[in-house]
């Protein structure tokens, strides 16, 4: 995972914060005096230097002066800590030496310090040196703070557009792909199979003997069993290619691209025992009494000119159903 996405921006703050990690007490009150009266300078002080990470970070220091030579720990060895954890990467450090030796300041730059400075410095040029770093230090901040804030943005509208087109793309009623979607779906899927020349087949639904289950039971129960069904429908498409559609009213369809119509055939027994086996009540049916399906199965074959003809030969095969006694498949034929 990238540090982008697990470093959290920190709090920008106005003042310069300065941590000093140093075993000399002496040298502490010195560098303390020359700042005490800096209105924009808080100072904290590190005598251990093993706690210096955590200090550095629980203050939120935007500059560190740093001493070379400690007993505990190589001073080198403690800015390459620094550099090497998450929290304290970034924040200048200033290294302090007893000596003006360019081999020594080469080192303290190779190791990841920003600044040298031979203590103790010119008052006038350590303020100078601490808020300019700080500063530089408060800007990347800035930069970084308004960078997590557009990218939380952009993710949440990111996230919003995806909920958006969910929610374009399904029924509102029984929560399955709605009339736009599955146009949508068979014009890419029939695309598809007369560019690769692979199978298509179209299953048109239709309840069957709804209108009298609306109207005897009432409409709260007709938008149930739309709901039933449709659930029903949907759960017993197992391909994660194939589509269940609420094609209209009490119609339903089913895209199922790179099948034949006997693996077509093998889907619709299947969507109609998955029907019966709801058992939903209807007396008023005229022939047995529960709900039913009928549907209509389609090929795609070459010399079809538009997705228009493939719903066509299913919603042939689909009427031949229905006048055949209902509750039945039948493969549309021209």
């Amino acid at each position: 995972m990238s540090d982008e996405t697990t470093q959290k921006p920190r709090q920008v703050m106005n003042k310069c914060v300065v941590l000093l990690v140093d075993d000399q007490p002496i040298i502490a009150e010195g560098i303390r005096r020359m700042l005490e009266n800096q209105n924009d300078i808080v100072f904290h002080y590190c005598e251990d230097p093993e706690n210096a990470i955590s200090m550095a970070t629980s203050i939120d220091a935007t500059v560190i002066l740093q001493d070379l030579v400690m007993p505990e720990i190589d001073g080198m060895t403690l800015v390459r800590f620094f550099r090497a954890n998450m929290e304290t990467r970034n924040i200048p450090i200033i290294v302090l030496s007893s000596k003006e030796d360019p081999q020594i300041k080469s080192d303290a730059f190779t190791n990841g310090a920003n600044d040298y400075l031979v203590k103790l410095p010119d008052q006038i040029e350590l303020l100078a040196r601490i808020r300019a770093h700080s500063k530089s230090y408060l800007t990347q901040l800035e930069r970084d703070s308004a960078f997590h804030a557009l990218r939380e943005m952009q993710r949440q509208l990111e996230e919003s557009n995806r909920k958006l087109q969910r929610l374009t793309s399904l029924d509102g009623l029984t929560g399955i792909a709605n009339r736009r979607h599955f146009n949508e779906e068979l014009d890419k899927e029939w695309k598809r199979a007369k560019r690769e020349g692979m199978t298509l087949s179209l299953i048109l639904i239709d309840i069957d003997h709804f209108k009298p289950f609306n109207d005897n039971y009432g409409h709260l129960a007709g938008d149930d069993c739309l709901r039933r069904v449709a659930t029903a429908l949907s759960d017993a498409i197992v391909r994660p290619a194939d589509l269940m559609a609420r094609y209209g009213g009490e119609e339903f369809a089913a895209i199922l691209p790179d099948t034949d119509t006997e693996g077509a055939v093998v889907v619709a027994e299947n969507l109609r025992k998955a029907i019966n086996h709801l058992e939903i009540r209807h007396e008023y049916a005229g022939s047995g009494d529960t709900v039913s399906i009928s549907l209509g199965i389609a090929q795609y074959s070459k010399g079809m000119e538009k997705p228009e003809d493939l719903i066509e030969l299913a919603d042939k095969g689909l009427y031949e159903a229905k006048e055949s006694g209902r509750d039945q498949y039948k493969i549309g034929k021209d």
